[in-house]
């Protein structure tokens, strides 16, 4: 009997302690996040460690607000950091610091190397350190642009795909954003973006033109127009779809053909500045050689 008892309690000690040690190791466990809390690991101190982008806005945010700029211009600039993927509003105070920055940057160094003698560097360097954000952000617009004209098509043959099995707009929009999310990962964050605008209430309508402004893309700016003619006028979504994808295909190609076309203008200059020199070095050169040749003896005999 009592061999039996003191069994018992054993089992019943090492139970509770494997069951207290499982609770207290388990990743998902609330009790083990107290206990690593209290215990033997400290908690991540998230306050102490801020984000390199929140450092970066208040190192730049006294310079940004050096600069005076008009409503206009912050507006103009917010929609190019929204086309450029852009989207916090912080961003527009980033990107007036570093303009400032790189001005100074560059008159520093002018100051620096050369002094106040040249008023011209002392004028254009730091303008172009004072444009050159401008000129990055308006090409990774571009890039940006580029991407999601690549990835139209698909996207409008999956929709098409769809809308012809049952689905609603909504639904196919943001089926094919998820789809789409590794091979065009631009294009699907815009589709997410409108469907979460469109479960927030916004009218179809509405979120379509914003997703128009936010690409800033013609081809996207004709398929919102052609969805807002479609959801006006109560006719076929996937027919719509079908023949703005044909039209788009037709355009890609005449694009694709206008490229081709002014390829032939471009080499103009290529042409002119590296291979024709050549040919006439390769063509002309042994015979100015050869005539040098013989030339020569008979003005040395003249003298």
């Amino acid at each position: 009997m009592i061999l039996a008892l003191t069994i018992l309690i054993f089992l019943t000690v090492v139970a509770v302690v494997f069951s207290f040690a499982a609770a207290g190791l388990a990743p998902s466990s609330v009790l083990g996040s107290r206990l690593r809390e209290i215990g033997w690991q400290r908690p991540k101190d998230a306050e102490q460690k801020t984000p390199i982008r929140e450092r970066i806005q208040q190192a730049l945010n006294p310079l940004s607000k050096a600069l005076p700029v008009s409503p206009t211009d912050v507006s103009q600039t917010r929609a190019w950091l929204i086309q450029a993927g852009y989207r916090d509003p912080q961003h527009v105070s980033i990107f007036f610091g570093t303009r400032v920055l790189f001005a100074i940057i560059g008159l520093s160094a002018v100051v620096a190397f050369t002094g106040f003698d040249s008023l011209l560097l002392l004028v254009g360097i730091p303008a172009l350190g004072f444009f050159i954000p401008r000129f990055f952000l308006k090409r990774m617009m571009r890039q940006r642009q580029m991407r999601i004209r690549l990835g139209l098509p698909d996207a409008l043959d999956l929709t098409v795909i769809c809308v012809e099995a049952g689905l609603a707009l909504d639904q196919a929009l943001m089926r094919v954003g998820e789809d789409l999310r590794y091979a065009h990962p631009e294009l699907s964050a815009e589709f997410h973006l409108f469907n979460l605008e469109t479960r927030a209430g916004k009218p179809r309508v509405e979120a379509l033109r914003n997703l128009a402004a936010r690409t800033g893309v013609d081809d996207v700016r004709a398929l919102v127009g052609t969805l807002v003619q479609t959801d006006r006028f109560g006719t076929s979504v996937a027919q719509a779809l079908r023949v703005h994808s044909d039209s788009l295909r037709t355009e890609r190609r005449q694009r694709a053909e206008e490229q081709a076309a002014k390829t032939t203008v471009k080499m103009i200059i290529p042409l002119v500045l590296f291979v024709l020199p050549s040919l006439i070095f390769v063509t002309v050169g042994p015979a100015i050689i050869q005539l040098m040749r013989v030339l020569r003896p008979m003005g040395g005999g003249g003298r």
